[in-house]
């Protein structure tokens, strides 16, 4: 779809990734609506909605129901790093609900009127981490891995229909994990991340491309790729990665 015929219902409009997607989307001549926790952002409609909560999605659903978007962008998340043994229950289950059962949730509610268009698209931003697990994302990395899960099985469930599921899988961005502990992390391990600016572009040749999938970067790309294959086998290349945590956070290497 080229972006001038789409209308676009964009989660996590308030963050940097967000504010990105919006400002790409706009000036490639597609409509906006943000959606967000916060208040709303000038030069577009706006829904204020937490959607890890029922009535959330509700308004989401009744303000979709009206404005009528051919494309909805499911980019709402939080972040998620650290080892596994120092990362507080309350924490794991907030990612989890954030990242992985909110879009579920809302991809339910708006698919019947989404299925009514002659076309639409559906498009989940993902992450390279759901296809590559590195120490220290082993939450985020579980909760983008599902959201890969459904949106491939999804895809394959309306194959056919009107529409057409996608996902972004950028290596996340600076915005989202901007704690000194993952900079340093970065730094050490030689982790590289995508800037919000970077990702935009990407899901605006995404929605136009109408592909299955875009992941961002090299060599995140071929690495993707290597992990679907080798798996196991690509377990020692991360030893550093091990190291550092281990160092840095106590945690028995």
């Amino acid at each position: 779809m080229k972006a001038a015929d789409a209308r676009v219902l964009l989660t996590g409009a308030s963050g940097g990734i967000g504010r990105a997607m919006a400002v790409e989307l706009q000036r490639a001549g597609a409509a906006v609506m943000g959606v967000g926790r916060g208040a709303g952002r000038t030069g577009m409609p706006w829904v204020r909605a937490d959607l890890t909560t029922p009535e959330g999605i509700a308004a989401v659903r009744q303000a979709a129901a009206d404005w009528q978007p051919n494309v909805v962008v499911q980019a709402a998340g939080l972040p998620g790093f650290g080892a596994l043994g120092t990362v507080a229950p309350a924490h794991i289950a907030a990612v989890l609900q954030a990242n992985l059962l909110a879009p579920i949730l809302l991809t339910q509610a708006l698919l019947p009127s989404l299925m009514t268009l002659p076309r639409a698209q559906l498009v989940f931003v993902g992450s390279a981490l759901g296809r590559i697990g590195l120490p220290g994302f082993s939450l985020y990395g579980a909760s983008k891995a599902g959201l890969h899960g459904f949106a491939e099985a999804l895809r394959r469930e309306l194959a056919g229909g009107p529409v057409r599921v996608q996902i972004l899988g950028p290596r996340s961005t600076h915005t989202a994990f901007n704690g000194d502990a993952v900079e340093a992390y970065n730094r050490a391990t030689g982790t590289a991340m995508d800037r919000p600016e970077t990702v935009a572009a990407a899901l605006r040749a995404l929605i136009e491309s109408e592909a299955a999938e875009r992941f961002v970067g090299f060599p995140e790309r071929l690495a993707v790729r290597l992990n679907g294959v080798l798996g196991a086998g690509l377990d020692g290349s991360f030893a550093r990665h091990r190291r550092h945590l281990s160092v840095h956070q106590g945690v028995t290497p």
